[in-house]
């Protein structure tokens, strides 16, 4: 069954890149495109690895930026074949 409206449970790659650009560190940019394992995952490194001397809070931290980068230079066709039809979870 084919989906008539290519819109319908589409993402804006704008949303998500300052998502990530902002609060990538608490992985809020994955909650929104439906990664929830991968949103638990970056939540967890950002706020709890502050235990572990602040590395998992940095790596985490600049994973978002790197993410937001690409997501800003992908065309809308390209991030929503990657990150929502496919699932993407990480870069």
């Amino acid at each position: 069954m084919s989906n008539s409206n290519p819109l319908i449970g589409s993402k804006s790659k704008i949303v998500a890149a300052l998502l990530a650009l902002f609060l990538g560190m608490f992985g809020v940019h994955k909650f929104y495109l439906g990664r929830t394992r991968a949103g638990l995952i970056t939540l967890a490194c950002g706020t709890v690895g502050w235990i572990l001397v602040g590395i998992p809070p940095a790596v985490v931290g600049i994973l978002g930026l790197v993410e937001a980068i690409i997501y800003f230079t992908k065309s809308d066709a390209e991030f929503q074949q990657t990150y929502v039809v496919q699932g993407k979870d990480w870069l």
